[in-house]
């Protein structure tokens, strides 16, 4: 008899949102995986020990840049956790458009999910539909912040700037004449809540797009029903969040179950899974795109009716406004201290963890009273389900493990954080 003996192969560094750097190592019976061996730190940034060296305002940018598909989640986490140590009450309108600005962010991780993961199995027309959706809620951070993705918009104490009354227009160009011009201007005419107002008139009908080109398909459901299945008891042993929990019919949403900011006062749903495979998690994250949407249509209709303050008027840890550092002596001083020492925090530690659009993202501050974190933890929601790629992805074949790396919606700057 021939000694038979398992095939060990490496697959990858690959994947679409982590270019290059997730290295697997399969264990292979012909093309059925024995064993999966998840190797990570091809990205390694020390984010952690990176913050731990820099006064805490500076560190807002960094959270940016751990999963940098939701951004202004990362952020939210942080200066939440902040507050918490600081005792600082963020104005109701601040709040409102932190929680608009987290679902225009759970649209926009969904939405690169969506076409990435449909790419990925061999679906491409869903990926053009998802990035021409995407352009423009990247012009909405754009608007108020001045970058497309890396927005470092949150403050601890409330959020940068109001939103503005006006969006970024089109002009005449060599490729594009009046006509055009005026075509692709029409829903920027007003506010920046306009603008939004119209997006939100016009998903639905986009979700309803996609889901024709791919729910009952049946070349979709072939590589997605039965695929990487995950029972209820077991997701939670495994410590899943977000649409991987849900998605094996666990009702958990930080949103509902310990609201932070105005989820509370908010209507949505919260969509659930049955039988815990691929499938069931494109589904649960679809239904999320529809209720985020019914979030943001409600935070529009309360700011447009109730202006105000959006950032704490607390000079220690928030710079003063620009015109009266020019004329005021107290306020120059209240500046420069900001921006080159930043501020003090009580000594104590603080976790707060916000519904993020892969699962729960939390972060857990230690101070000793310094300007800087004594140490700083993440609680990346992509490392527990990373973890889980093994189990999942034994039995099935090598194709498969496109799908189940899919379905996880893994981005690599939270994991190897």
């Amino acid at each position: 008899m021939a000694e038979i003996r398992n095939y060990t192969m490496n697959f990858g560094p690959q994947h679409p949102a982590a270019h290059g750097v997730l290295r697997l190592v399969l264990e292979l019976d012909g093309e059925v995986i024995e064993r999966a061996d998840p190797h990570i730190g091809l990205l390694h940034r020390a984010t952690e020990k990176l913050a731990e060296t820099k006064p805490y305002n500076q560190s807002i940018p960094y959270m940016d840049r751990l999963d940098y598909v939701s951004m202004m989640a990362n952020e939210h986490a942080y200066v939440m956790a902040l507050e918490r140590l600081l005792s600082v009450d963020v104005p109701v309108r601040a709040q409102y458009i932190r929680v608009m600005f987290d679902e225009i962010t759970r649209i926009l991780n969904h939405l690169l999910w969506l076409g990435a993961h449909a790419l990925d199995i061999g679906a491409m027309t869903v990926f053009l539909y998802a990035f021409r959706e995407r352009e423009d809620l990247m012009d909405v951070y754009e608007a108020v912040s001045g970058a497309r993705m890396h927005a470092a918009y949150y403050r601890v104490g409330g959020v940068y700037r109001d939103l503005p009354d006006s969006m970024p227009r089109y002009s005449v160009s060599r490729w594009h004449g009046e006509q055009d011009v005026a075509r692709m201007n029409a829903n920027r005419e007003g506010s920046l809540l306009d603008f939004l107002g119209d997006f939100c008139a016009r998903f639905p009908g986009y979700i309803d797009d996609y889901e024709t080109l791919l729910t009952d398909n049946r070349i979709w459901k072939q590589r997605t029903v039965g695929i990487g299945v995950v029972s209820a008891e077991r997701a939670l042993q495994l410590g899943f969040t977000g649409p991987m929990l849900r998605g094996s019919g666990v009702e958990w949403d930080l949103r509902k179950k310990q609201p932070y900011e105005v989820y509370d006062r908010l209507d949505f749903d919260i969509p659930v899974g049955v039988h815990g495979d691929c499938y069931d998690r494109y589904l649960v994250r679809v239904a999320e795109m529809r209720q985020s949407t019914r979030i943001v249509k409600q935070c529009i209709d309360w700011l447009r009716a109730h202006p105000g303050p959006v950032i704490v008027a607390d000079h220690k840890i928030v710079p003063p406004p620009r015109a009266e550092m020019k004329a005021d002596m107290e306020a120059l001083i209240h500046h420069f201290k900001l921006f080159t020492e930043g501020y003090s925090v009580p000594e104590g530690e603080a976790y707060a963890a916000v519904e993020h659009p892969k699962g729960e993202f939390g972060i857990y501050l230690m101070s000793d009273g310094a300007n800087k974190p004594f140490r700083l933890k993440i609680r990346a929601p992509g490392f527990a389900h990373l973890a889980a790629l093994d189990e999942m992805s034994r039995g099935h074949m090598i194709a498969d493990v496109v799908a189940i790396i899919g379905t996880q919606d893994i981005v690599f700057g939270e994991i190897d954080r």
